[in-house]
């Protein structure tokens, strides 16, 4: 059995915790094959906001790849992935993806799972948005990207940070068929 392969990757915007927790939550699960990028910025945000370092981060990833390896597998088509999740994601990462600017590996992968017609989804990390923002949103969309800011639901009535980012977390998994038990229970109305 070939495992489902997903590539995270993970930027300087504040919210390295939901790129961990997916990567914690894949972990476990045999079915799975985690390919992780992370840039520099995200290396230095990943020690500022978790006290982590770029080694501990890499050990929760089935395979780690290199911010300049444009020549990795996950920069080709012909390399099969279910898709991307770039979380957090920059707005200059986001003007990458959106203008197909693949001047590393998270951007040349990004464009790759597009050209694919795969599943790419972003969260960006920024507020408040300017137009240029909106406008990078937007054509990302228009390519078939998903936008997913990471907003909490307050309808759950979450007790602590942990589990609103579990939530978010959860909800993004499912979209690419992870099996999301204990992250967080979907809605069921009132």
């Amino acid at each position: 059995m070939r495992k489902k392969r997903l590539i995270i990757a993970m930027t300087g915007a504040t919210g390295a915790v939901y790129g961990v927790r997916m990567l914690q939550h894949l972990k476990p699960q045999p079915e799975w094959e985690t390919h992780l990028v992370v840039s520099d910025a995200g290396v230095v945000n990943l020690k500022h906001e978790m006290d982590m370092k770029r080694a501990d981060l890499s050990r929760l990833a089935d395979v780690t790849h290199g911010i300049g390896d444009i020549a990795a597998t996950i920069a080709s088509g012909g390399f099969k992935t279910e898709g991307m999740i770039i979380a957090p994601c920059s707005m200059k990462t986001l003007a990458a993806v959106a203008h197909g600017f693949g001047d590393n590996l998270i951007s040349r992968a990004a464009d790759v799972v597009l050209k694919e017609r795969r599943r790419l989804v972003i969260m960006p990390r920024e507020t408040p948005l300017n137009l240029m923002h909106i406008r990078n949103m937007a054509t990302v969309t228009e390519m078939g990207g998903i936008m997913f800011p990471p907003m909490p639901a307050f309808y759950s009535k979450s007790d602590s940070l942990a589990e609103m980012v579990n939530e978010t977390v959860g909800r993004v998994l499912d979209m690419f068929g992870v099996d999301v038990e204990g992250l967080y229970t979907p809605w069921e109305g009132l």
